[in-house]
């Protein structure tokens, strides 16, 4: 069995993962994954650098993620570029994972986490889809607060994504994670012995 997760920018999905693997979900993180796809030696890398210049190489011939961040921010042509190279390699990596990992663990739960999950229409790839969810008003504090941001750039960032809400309605199981940490724990908890997972 495996499930998508996912949810907006600050509303706690990291802190769900680590609790859906400390009851033994495997985990398999897209971030690491857009990241490996690009590390020196990649066809990738090769892609990107062809088509968003030289520069943007490192000393130790890793990609500048924080400067390609740049070039293609705002920019939706750049964007879609990027992500058409980006995109099939990746979602080929995580096919490869969940498939080994059901093949392998065929008892455990997958746990796929996808931070841009309904964005990049990815929610036929599980069985269900998990959504994070906290309100609007509490992602902007958590996101001022952990990022050091001001609230226009909350904003910017916030309206970048699909609205939690959205998420909300879209996902087949939605834990709220704007009370305590024991709340979100004990809903956990609820969807593990529900799904009969143990």
């Amino acid at each position: 069995m495996n499930i998508g997760l996912t949810g907006g920018i600050a509303c706690g999905k990291s802190t769900v993962a680590s609790m859906l693997v400390r009851r033994g979900a495997l985990l398999i993180d897209a971030d690491r994954i857009a990241r490996e796809v690009v590390e020196p030696g990649t066809p990738a890398l090769t892609q990107v650098i062809e088509r968003f210049g030289a520069d943007l190489l490192l000393e130790d011939g890793s990609l500048d993620r924080k400067k390609l961040g740049e070039r293609v921010f705002g920019n939706t042509a750049a964007l879609k570029d990027l992500e058409a190279l980006l995109h099939p390699p990746i979602r080929a990596a995580m096919r490869e994972r969940m498939e080994a990992y059901e093949t392998q663990h065929p008892d455990k739960l997958v746990v796929v986490d996808v931070p841009l999950l309904y964005e990049s229409h990815l929610q036929a790839m599980y069985s269900e889809v998990m959504v994070v969810y906290v309100p609007r008003h509490v992602q902007m504090e958590r996101l001022m607060k952990r990022d050091g941001l001001t609230e226009e750039q909350a904003n910017k960032r916030l309206d970048a994504q699909m609205p939690i809400e959205k998420k909300k309605e879209l996902a087949d199981i939605v834990i709220d994670n704007s009370g305590t940490i024991e709340e979100t724990e004990q809903q956990i908890e609820q969807f593990w012995s529900e799904r009969g997972l143990s």
